[in-house]
């Protein structure tokens, strides 16, 4: 998957033509498993949406920024408010057991393998 990017000053990146931020996202794969680790600071739970399909997820969240009663924003470096980011996943996982938990600014999603796909111990007997 290759797509041509700006990065945005606060280091992530804008998609083209879209006005979304594609947030910067780490991929750590298992024997059981991946992991996606996205950073999506300002996103809160109620305003994030995951959409997991047979072979993509799709993350999107939108940025709360809060500004005090009485006050007005004169300057702000996010200039997009909304994340997006789709990612292709292979048969070999199991959609209907991921996990996602927000913590921080950082989203976890956990998509273990299916019982097939992962490694297992043969038993060797000795005659």
């Amino acid at each position: 998957m290759t797509t041509t990017r700006s990065p945005d000053q606060a280091g992530g990146s804008i998609a083209p033509r879209t006005g979304v931020l594609i947030p910067p996202v780490d991929v750590i794969e298992d024997a059981s498993g991946i992991t996606l680790l996205a950073d999506m600071p300002g996103v809160s739970k109620d305003k994030l949406d995951l959409r997991l399909e047979t072979n993509s997820l799709t993350i999107n969240g939108a940025v709360s920024l809060d500004v005090p009663e009485g006050m007005e924003s004169r300057y702000a470096e996010v200039k997009h408010q909304q994340y997006q980011r789709t990612f292709a996943l292979s048969k070999e996982l199991d959609g209907e057991q991921a996990s996602a938990e927000l913590a921080h600014g950082v989203l976890k999603i956990r998509i273990p393998k299916t019982a097939h796909a992962q490694p297992r111990r043969v038993q060797i007997n000795v005659t």
